[in-house]
């Protein structure tokens, strides 16, 4: 079930929105004001954000130039009142696919919702991280140096886990589970952890005492 996160502070539209989008097979997730917009997309697997432009605290283009800015590459379709030709710019220009303006048409909203899903299937992403950047579809880390390194699939997949929430700290036993799914040994967590030190600095990795593991940066 496609997952889409709705960043939207009127409650009633919020509300038609998520009704219709379940109708139509997907997964919903609200955030009513831009603080919690931005940690929903830095902390849940979304394969669409609906962002509203006028949200109460984090205003709804400071919001996805942080995700941007995080590496976060879901696909954007800004929904606004704001919809003359210079705010649409502005939109697209921020780091957002798509832009409709409010009063919009319900048929039109979702063909484009469909039109950002196939986009982001067919695209190889790109998770960026301080200091370099994952090519995905190749397991390959660019460097801020440009240099270029070629990985393991699991180096690769652990690295993405990590990248794809820089923030958020993982246990082992969730890396385990969601990298790692079939092994049934903790210690190959800490295994590739050393492997990606090994490779690009202890910094890459920052181990969080008690806790897990979260994402570092580059040396």
């Amino acid at each position: 079930m496609p997952r889409v996160l709705v960043a939207e502070d009127d409650a009633r539209l919020a509300g038609m929105l998520t009704e219709l989008l379940t109708s139509e097979g997907y997964e919903v997730v609200v955030a009513t004001d831009g603080q919690r917009a931005l940690h929903l997309g830095l902390t849940e697997e979304v394969d669409v954000l609906i962002l509203d432009r006028g949200l109460p605290i984090l205003d709804g283009l400071d919001v996805l130039g942080r995700l941007r800015d995080n590496g976060v590459t879901v696909p954007v379709l800004i929904l606004s009142a704001l919809g003359n030709a210079a705010h649409r710019v502005e939109g697209l220009d921020g780091g957002a696919e798509d832009y409709l303006a409010k009063p919009f048409d319900i048929d039109e909203l979702l063909a484009r919702l469909r039109v950002l899903r196939r986009r982001g299937a067919s695209t190889t992403p790109a998770v960026r991280f301080p200091g370099g950047m994952l090519e995905v579809g190749n397991r390959t880390v660019v460097t801020s140096r440009g240099d270029r390194v070629v990985l393991s699939e699991r180096e690769s997949a652990l690295l993405e886990q990590l990248a794809r929430r820089p923030t958020q700290v993982f246990s082992r036993a969730v890396l385990l589970d969601t990298v790692f799914a079939d092994a049934d040994d903790p210690g190959v967590v800490d295994t590739y952890v050393h492997h990606l030190r090994k490779k690009f600095g202890r910094d890459l990795i920052e181990t969080v005492r008690g806790l897990g593991y979260r994402m570092g940066s580059l040396s």
